[in-house]
């Protein structure tokens, strides 16, 4: 999705919708990052681009992203719409639910009796 627009001593811009996938290389996580990249162009004919995530510029996305899950540094991306067709690999829409069934020890306890 590009939107053009004009800001002050700034020829033309351009916003574009991005998000990009990664992966975490430890405990196998799939997260996506939404940013919206900003292409601009001033006076002088000089272009250059801007990325912002909840309106906060952000540096690009790299491979050496950290996990949410794990903290882990070691991610690895995608190409953009990678997730979309290949299903299997993107995150579950919201966590399981909790299995209800009550966890029951296979060692019987034993019997305390009474010190005299």
């Amino acid at each position: 999705m590009e939107a053009k627009t004009r800001t002050k001593g700034v020829t033309s811009s351009v916003e574009i919708h991005r998000t990009v996938p990664f992966e975490c290389r430890r405990c196998w996580h799939v997260w996506e990052e939404h940013s919206i990249v900003r292409r601009i162009e001033d006076h002088h004919g000089n272009e250059g681009e801007v990325r912002l995530q909840a309106g906060v510029q952000v540096p690009p996305p790299s491979s050496g992203a950290g996990c949410p899950k794990c903290g882990c540094e070691q991610a690895t991306t995608f190409p953009d719409g990678y997730l979309a067709h290949h299903p299997a690999a993107a995150p579950p829409p919201e966590p399981p639910a909790p299995d209800p069934t009550p966890l029951l020890s296979p060692v019987r306890r034993p019997v305390r009796r009474p010190a005299y």
